[in-house]
């Protein structure tokens, strides 16, 4: 079985590729550096910026000239700079835009055709909380989420004639680099392997059954 998985090196994309690679799946991974540390036979890792068009493309032809299907798509890389709607940097929209949303729209275009050959194929678009509740200091990265779940629920009605499964999974506050620094302690957040364990069940389901949204907080609620 063949995986990609964007942004795979850090965070919720390492847990899943590496959870992936346990139940001995081949996976292919992008990140902006390879992590010489993360390493596997059936590990795939390839350069790419995604927030940009030309890095989504040549991601995608690196697969399809390895790969003729795919399984298990999982939209993953993101970016969450804090700051308001009107205090922001410039370039801050477009930026997590194109990282977020973008990058989801266009690899899934890319890899459909492969996706298509599967006869269990999954699309897991890696949303969040702000999906679906705006936050102080969110700004253009609620917006993003906001986007990327309308496009996720686009989808799913667009794929489910061809019975492709896909699931939008809504993570609260997750122990990534987003929290790096913080004073709060560990088990205030959710583990990246968590995550995971949550994309492996879905896809254990009947091929008949979908988990259209993953919503998953810490058991203490959201951090504000």
């Amino acid at each position: 079985m063949i995986a990609v998985v964007s942004g795979g090196t850090k965070g919720i994309g390492r847990a899943i590729s590496e959870l992936f690679l346990e139940q001995g799946m081949k996976v292919y991974i992008s990140s902006r550096t390879k992590d010489n540390n993360f390493s596997h036979d059936n590990l795939v890792q390839f350069e790419a910026d995604l927030s940009a068009r030309l890095g989504i493309n040549d991601f995608a032809d690196f697969i399809k000239t390895k790969e003729t299907q795919v399984d298990i798509l999982v939209n993953n890389v993101g970016v969450f700079v804090p700051g308001s709607l009107m205090d922001e940097e410039d370039g801050m929209f477009e930026l997590q835009l194109d990282t977020n949303l973008a990058s989801t729209y266009h690899l899934t275009r890319a890899l459909i055709s492969e996706v298509r050959k599967s006869d269990n194929a999954y699309i897991y678009n890696i949303c969040s909380t702000a999906s679906i509740t705006p936050y102080m200091n969110g700004g253009s990265y609620c917006i993003s989420k906001y986007a990327q779940l309308g496009f996720t629920k686009v989808l799913r009605e667009e794929l489910k004639p061809e019975k492709i499964r896909v699931s939008a999974v809504l993570p609260g506050a997750t122990m990534t680099n987003s929290w790096s620094g913080t004073d709060l302690p560990t088990d205030r957040f959710i583990q990246p392997s968590a995550i995971a364990k949550l994309i492996w069940a879905a896809y254990q389901l009947p091929s008949n059954t979908v988990m259209e949204e993953i919503l998953v907080r810490p058991m203490d609620g959201d951090i504000t």
